[in-house]
């Protein structure tokens, strides 16, 4: 038996290639991105080797769940945007954060993951909050 390099387009409602392969990178991209979120702390895009320093001492949240869940976010929204629905995704809370993030954040929908920050900033913006903190605490 062999496999068709893509699927059969002649049923009705079916996706293109084209659209397949925009979900699949789409999906990716979340993966990457979630994987990010878990495990790095500092260079999410690989500009220089990995090294010890840039991961994480103490991981939070769960690989295992976020492909899944950034596979149903991704089709789910895919669904949304064509049959014009009045829906929403709705993820229970846990470990699985990652996975739901990373899809709101590629659509412009969520502020930067905290992976993306770099630490030195993340400490800047811990500072100048604190800093706000105490004066109008004074």
């Amino acid at each position: 038996m062999t496999i068709p390099e893509q699927p059969a387009t002649d049923v009705e409602g079916a996706l293109s290639g084209e659209e397949i392969d925009k979900i699949d990178a789409y999906w990716r991209a979340c993966n990457y991105l979630a994987a990010g979120m878990i495990y790095l702390q500092d260079n999410p895009l690989l500009r220089e080797p990995l090294q010890p320093e840039h991961i994480k001492q103490r991981l939070l949240g769960h690989w295992g769940a976020s492909p899944g869940l950034a596979f149903m976010y991704v089709h789910l929204n895919r669904l949304i945007r064509h049959h014009d629905l009045n829906a929403i995704f709705l993820a229970g809370p846990g470990h699985g954060a990652p996975g739901v993030l990373a899809p709101v954040y590629l659509e412009g929908t969520a502020p930067t993951p905290r992976s993306i920050r770099t630490p030195a900033r993340t400490s800047r913006a811990c500072a100048a909050s604190s800093s706000s903190s105490r004066s109008r605490a004074a």
